[in-house]
């Protein structure tokens, strides 16, 4: 308990994507890339033995730690340390670990490997938010509830149509990253300053080793592409191309955890709350919406740490520089932990809400008579009415109720005022059948039932293989 921890380790973040950017996936990692590397060489006719990549098989997952630490302490270096303590468990390979590269050729290739899993798992964790939104709109697509636009009550709307804008930003989202999953490449093996100038060496001028050799080692880790041209490093734009698909989905994520706090606050919706849970240190009885506010912090953090990326490719240096580096290792991982909290926070809470109808109709009701004015004038100028007299009645009635409600505290009286004006020839069930909320939230239910039915369920089923995450919040 002396040193610090990270709370994307301790709090926020799920074991798998802990993993992706663990010190062991790392190096475990590069010793595959260093596999891959002597088994291409190998292939295209540099003198490697069976044996000696039998024997780096054999020790890609025995990392032998504190002989790496060591040496670390010595040259300092980490890929040379490693190339150092892996050369001590295969002494009959020694010689040919890490042959013609550099060290963004271990280092660089596991980022964009890692950074491809961990797209992966938040696809996954995105498709399965989107499940939980469509079965929460479907169920509520024809309640209807009070539209607010400033938040200022506005037109009614339902609950469900409500959700398939939370749904529109996810899907966004989700196209962002499908787009950069599809172009997604491998450094390869490119050398110092990216010319294959030491391969080329060790192929003994043959160019189309040196092609080939990228290639081979791609499809060994996965992978169909490699850049075309490249310094000593990937171009550092890509890291910024993914964090700002993070940042997209801290968007949406924090916009959707506004929309249930305020929802909360007016008592209409409700995020999930644990029988036992404890809202305030001081006041018993709340029950405050803690998880949509720790998706609102981790988002702030996630939109601000795409700035990182932005920064470090601004300011590279022609071929290559090292301030990258430490930013890199900071930035770029907690951007995936950050989110993957937020995903998990966000499908635990979209499968858990909680919907209080009178509520939301006790609120309709409080404000559907000003909004069915313009009906009921109609209704009336039917019955023979006079549209300007009648109007100018409208108005004042609305004026006086409207005073009614805020100077006194009392409910909207505004139907039975017009209900005992003669001027309109309406009782007050006439006009309480004009305010039915349903004569008011427009093609709201056959929106939801579109948007589910042509844009989500295809989406869905085509990831169907992706669908089952049961998000569990611990604290």
């Amino acid at each position: 308990m002396n040193n610090y921890n990270s709370p994307f380790s301790q709090r926020y973040s799920s074991n798998e994507m802990k993993y992706l950017f663990s010190p062991e996936n790392k190096f475990r990692t590069w010793r595959r890339l260093w596999v891959a590397l002597a088994e291409a060489e190998k292939e295209l006719g540099i003198k490697i033995t069976k044996a000696q990549i039998d024997e780096l098989k054999a020790n890609i997952t025995k990392i032998n730690y504190a002989a790496a630490e060591k040496k670390e302490k010595e040259v300092r270096h980490d890929v040379m340390a490693h190339v150092y303590a892996y050369g001590l468990q295969c002494p009959s390979a020694k010689g040919i670990i890490h042959l013609g590269a550099t060290s963004c050729y271990v280092t660089d290739n596991t980022d964009l490997i890692i950074m491809k899993e961990a797209l992966l798992l938040v696809k996954k964790k995105l498709i399965n938010v989107l499940s939980a939104l469509s079965d929460f709109a479907n169920k509520y697509k024809g309640l209807p509830t009070l539209g607010y636009t400033h938040f200022q009550p506005a037109q009614p709307t339902t609950v469900g149509k409500r959700a398939t804008l939370w749904m529109q930003d996810i899907i966004s989202d989700i196209n962002d990253l499908e787009y950069v999953l599809g172009s997604y490449m491998l450094l390869g093996s490119k050398g110092t300053t990216g010319t294959q100038a030491s391969f080329l060496e060790l192929f003994d001028g043959d160019h189309e080793k040196c092609k080939k050799l990228d290639l081979l080692i791609a499809k060994k880790m996965g992978s169909q592409a490699v850049f075309p041209v490249s310094g000593q490093t990937y171009p550092r734009k890509t890291d910024s191309r993914i964090l700002n698909v993070l940042s997209g989905i801290a968007q949406s994520a924090h916009k959707f955890s506004n929309d249930i706090r305020l929802l909360q606050h007016l008592k209409e919706i409700e995020e999930p709350f644990e029988r036992q849970q404890i809202g305030s240190s001081a006041m018993a009885y709340k029950r405050n919406p803690m998880r949509s506010e720790r998706i609102a912090a981790l988002a702030n953090y996630v939109v601000t740490d795409a700035m990182n990326p932005a920064i470090t490719a601004s300011t590279q240096w022609l071929e290559r520089t090292l301030d990258d580096s430490a930013n890199k290792r900071i930035s770029i991982s907690e951007a995936f932990l950050g989110v993957d909290g937020i995903l998990d926070l966000y499908c635990n809470i979209a499968s858990g809400l909680l919907v209080y109808p009178k509520i939301i109709e006790k609120h309709l009701k409080a404000e559907l008579p000003f909004m069915a004015t313009e009906n009921i004038l109609m209704d009336a100028v039917k019955k023979g009415g006079d549209r300007q007299e009648l109007h100018e009645k409208i108005r004042i009635h609305s004026m006086e109720a409207a005073r009614t409600v805020k100077e006194k505290g009392l409910p909207c009286d505004l139907a039975f005022r017009i209900s005992e004006d003669e001027t309109f020839g309406m009782t007050e069930k006439e006009i309480s059948a004009v305010m039915d909320p349903k004569n008011f939230i427009g093609c709201a239910k056959e929106q939801t039932a579109d948007y589910l039915k042509n844009v989500v369920r295809p989406l869905l089923n085509k990831n169907k293989k992706l669908l089952g995450i049961k998000s569990k919040i611990e604290i």
